[in-house]
């Protein structure tokens, strides 16, 4: 009997790799190789990259040299955003066997023979203008809810940004598509969707190779409300100038798109904004943030920030920190400005020094913890609905309600992945919330 061979994965980045893995694992699982953790012993490591987080070649390198620890006569494949970016940087890296870019990762199994080690790291990379072509993906298996790709690239030219460069122009998946891979989603018992890409509130543009708009954003979510078995669908990050108020309303009354929204900001001050190349000023964030606060006063509203921009005064980030002190938030994801090559941003002249920076980034990330808290505080008492996760984290199990409270109950495995009314009793140390299960289910209090 032929062994067969083990291939191990990991994923660096944002939901929309996490999607893409998870569809490149089962590929190989198709061609006959056995998928395995990557703690475990492989015949081949796959690693999926990204260009967005800071030091990107400091964690690739660290992820290759925990592969050859486990096994130093694996093959190494180098996939993704960074592998895009800078080819010959990760086949410099010591172990590293193949290295795919924007289209050719989607074919990796075309490019490996016995998998022998090779002297050199192999490249194969597209120009990036040839990336003009769509492939579905979403995650199953790997996680309590599901990450479905709905749309790739971006036409966007924002100063600071690299993935334009790393993942091609705005394209779509088909609406048909989309609605199959949500019912094969569903149909695995998976309770929750996440809907992912570069930039979906573009959705609909480039859906049949066509750069004009087939559907927009909004029939996207109109469709997938209707699908059977579905019990969440929860929207990912999405530009504040392509949220649109039908959208907002829509998801108020819903039957499964849950209260919860993720909203780019980048800078409270509308200078820094123009400098970034953002589509939009601060006004328009405002308005979204109200006309989401007037028809689902219990959302969860997050906020990218990024801060030490290059001409960022104390005055700009002071504008900033108090536009959002003063907006009705629930917590902020806080960037630290970093010099991307081929940006615009990083030709600027007025550069931020990097404890200014550092600063920054504390007093926000300290204002994220308040806000969150707040946020947390004002449904105590209250009943929602939590999904429960399956990891066993020191005796505890973890979960998220519909509008996106972390909560925590004693390990129960019974409890994996299940459903279940619970009462928000207190906040903990570690800033979950503490819970007991509402009387329809039983008395139980954690």
């Amino acid at each position: 009997m032929e062994n067969r061979k083990k291939v191990a994965f990991y994923t660096l980045g944002c939901k929309l790799n996490f999607s893409e893995t998870s569809t490149i694992a089962r590929n190989f699982q198709d061609e006959g190789f056995d998928r395995v953790d990557f703690e475990e012993v492989a015949d081949m490591y796959v690693i999926n990259t990204c260009s967005v987080t800071e030091n990107a070649d400091k964690q690739f390198k660290q992820v290759v040299r925990k592969a050859m620890k486990l096994n130093d006569k694996a093959f190494v494949a180098a996939i993704g955003c960074y592998a895009q970016l800078k080819p010959e940087e990760l086949a410099n890296v010591d172990g590293v066997d193949l290295v795919l870019g924007a289209t050719e990762k989607f074919k990796i199994t075309d490019y490996i023979n016995d998998l022998s080690k090779n002297d050199f790291g192999e490249i194969h990379s597209c120009e990036i203008e040839e990336a003009d072509f769509y492939v579905g993906s979403y995650s199953i298996g790997d996680r309590t809810r599901a990450f479905l790709k709905v749309q790739d690239g971006c036409d966007y030219k924002c100063t600071y940004c690299t993935i334009p460069l790393a993942r091609g122009i705005s394209r779509s998946d088909e609406l048909e598509n989309v609605l199959k891979n949500a019912k094969e989603i569903s149909a695995q018992n998976i309770k929750e969707i996440v809907l992912t890409g570069v930039n979906i509130g573009d959705y609909g543009k480039g859906e049949f190779g066509n750069k004009k708009h087939e559907h927009t954003f909004l029939e996207l979510v109109q469709e997938l409300d209707k699908v059977e078995g579905i019990e969440r669908l929860r929207i990912s990050s999405i530009e504040p100038n392509l949220l649109k108020n039908e959208t907002i309303e829509f998801v108020s009354k819903s039957r499964t798109f849950v209260p919860h929204f993720h909203i780019p900001l980048q800078s409270g001050s509308n200078e820094i904004l123009k400098l970034m190349k953002r589509r939009y000023h601060r006004e328009i964030y405002t308005e979204r943030v109200n006309k989401i606060r007037e028809f689902m006063p219990d959302a969860c509203i997050g906020v990218d920030i990024i801060v030490g921009f290059p001409g960022e005064t104390d005055e700009h980030f002071l504008e900033t920190y108090h536009f959002l002190n003063d907006l009705d938030i629930s917590y902020l994801h806080v960037f630290t400005y970093s010099e991307r090559d081929n940006t615009e941003a990083a030709e600027m002249k007025e550069v931020i020094p990097a404890n200014v920076r550092a600063k920054r980034s504390k007093m926000l990330r300290s204002l994220s913890v308040k806000k969150r808290r707040a946020f947390y505080e004002s449904h105590i008492g209250t009943n929602r609905t939590v999904l429960f996760e399956s990891e066993n984290k020191e005796g505890y199990i973890y979960g998220f309600t519909e509008n996106y409270v972390r909560v925590k109950a004693p390990w129960n495995p019974e409890l994996v992945n299940t459903l279940n009314v619970i009462n928000l009793t207190k906040i903990d140390e570690e800033g979950s919330v503490r819970i007991k299960f509402a009387p329809q289910t039983s008395n139980w209090e954690f």
